[in-house]
């Protein structure tokens, strides 16, 4: 479709991208979608390191429950298990907000051991995290299909973090092995707790090392650990220390990203950009991709979302999240990358509503032959706006040029 025609010119944006004819469940998307799924999480995550901390504090934990019985260790497990759960629960929340499957796949899993807590104290007081247990698994499966980005770690870090569990396999057995050459080593647990302690440094000196051979052992797992550690954390943290550094060049951040829903992206940056944004409400959220280093520092100055990267990029258009954005504005002034971004978009998401600029009457058809759902003639619209407003003495239009003159000259 065409707007050049009749009427349509004078439509708002709001128009274009949200049409009478469609109806989506807004509503209960706003409260069931993949935000609301993180902010149960969190709740969730914050709930459970605050009942630990208070079956902690307590001498004896309360375990009347329904499985206070046929539970093993129930006492044990209730001292515990609320601040274990807490802090991979924190993780879990941290990949949700990334859109990671791995994270759902944790949560999924962690979340009915959680119920067991509740259930096993027996406290009104903790009712409230089994509620929001029982809401967040329907949200989790609801939006199964959002959670859905690879874990995408690089050959560094999958190194690392291979070498750290070998090293802790390696100490584990061999302080095992060699448990007659230790004092106050028994058994399996006494291993694992051993190699931790050695490798995070702190060495408490209530396990030692008494023969030549356990004193070699010992040395290897404090080189290999340490070694393994430190390259583990500089892989890990040297990716979140870019993202930094993107946000201060005007690039928004892979968390920043992943919350993205529901939006408006332009793609490109154009004469008529600066307007298109201007009519936007504050309530619609916007991402504006575009190569234009100096156009993106202005935009994100002013509070505008950018992604300085290529607007005919499927993988920039990836990051934009377009896959699930309510519409496509493609508002460059290159027609031919114009069509080019509008073909990647409808390749990422071939069910968004995607409207695009046309700078010249010439490039109309290709746009709409590569897949806009409507293309703004510009020339042709201000030509026939200005032969309206001469020939049929448009009052309206001509008060609103004078209005915006007189604006102008006030400013």
């Amino acid at each position: 479709m065409v707007d050049s025609q009749g009427e349509s010119e004078r439509r708002p944006f709001e128009e274009v991208f949200y049409p009478t004819d469609r109806v989506p469940l807004v509503e209960w998307r706003e409260f069931s979608g993949a935000k609301s799924t993180v902010a149960v999480m969190a709740a969730i995550t914050v709930l459970a390191f605050v009942t630990g901390l208070s079956n902690l504090s307590q001498p004896q934990p309360v375990v009347e429950g329904p499985l206070a019985a046929v539970l093993p260790l129930s006492r044990t497990f209730v001292r515990f298990a609320g601040v274990l759960f807490a802090f991979p629960l924190g993780l879990v929340t941290v990949g949700l907000q990334r859109r990671k499957r791995v994270a759902w796949v944790a949560a999924m899993a962690l979340l009915p051991g959680l119920t067991l807590l509740p259930l096993t104290t027996g406290r009104t007081t903790e009712i409230p995290l089994l509620l929001l247990v029982f809401a967040a698994v329907p949200l989790l499966a609801t939006n199964r299909d959002v959670f859905s980005q690879s874990l995408d770690l690089s050959s560094l870090q999958i190194a690392a973090l291979t070498s750290i569990l070998g090293v802790g396999l390696y100490g584990t057995v061999g302080a095992y092995g060699l448990r007659d050459q230790f004092l106050e080593l028994d058994g399996w647990g006494d291993a694992f707790y051993y190699v931790i302690v050695t490798i995070a440094t702190v060495g408490y000196g209530d396990i030692t090392p008494v023969t030549t051979e356990a004193k070699l052992f010992s040395l290897s797992v404090i080189l290999l650990g340490t070694g393994a550690f430190t390259v583990a954390v500089g892989a890990l943290i040297g990716p979140a220390i870019e993202s930094r550094m993107a946000a201060a060049f005007g690039t928004m951040t892979v968390s920043e990203l992943s919350l993205l829903e529901d939006h408006v992206v332009v793609l490109g940056y154009g004469d008529v950009t600066e307007s298109f944004l201007d009519l936007m409400d504050e309530e619609t959220d916007l991402v504006v991709v575009t190569e234009n280093a100096d156009a993106a520092s202005r935009l994100a100055g002013g509070g505008i979302e950018v992604l300085t990267d290529d607007p005919t990029d499927e993988s920039a258009l990836r990051d934009a999240r377009v896959d699930v954005a309510s519409g496509v504005a493609v508002a460059g002034d290159d027609d031919a990358e114009n069509v080019l971004a509008v073909l990647a978009a409808r390749n990422v998401n071939p069910d968004v509503r995607i409207v695009a600029v046309a700078n010249e009457e010439t490039h109309v058809r290709k746009l709409d032959a590569v897949g806009a759902d409507e293309i703004i003639d510009l020339r042709a619209i201000g030509g026939r706006l200005l032969g309206e407003s001469l020939l049929s003495g448009d009052e309206t239009d001509s008060e609103r040029s004078r209005s915006d003159r007189s604006e102008q000259a006030e400013s």
